[in-house]
């Protein structure tokens, strides 16, 4: 069985000091699956990188502290 319940919202009023939890809208889940998407892509980003770094390294053979040390 899959559970089909978004994420919640929610919403203070500060005048009267309520708290409202409720799922989000349709339009509001679909922006916040567009910003999941978005840091997924963003971590894949900063993974390859890490990766592309440590691969460089490697065929330098250098560390990561021999390459702060050149670098000052």
């Amino acid at each position: 069985m899959t559970n089909t319940s978004r994420p919640m919202v929610r919403i203070h009023n500060s005048e009267t000091d309520e708290l409202i939890d409720r799922e989000m809208t349709d339009a509001e889940f679909k922006e916040f699956e567009k910003e999941q998407m978005k840091e997924a892509e963003q971590e894949t980003l900063r993974i390859k990188a890490a990766e592309n770094k440590a691969a460089l390294l490697t065929r330098l053979g250098l560390t990561e502290a021999e390459l702060q040390t050149i670098l000052g």
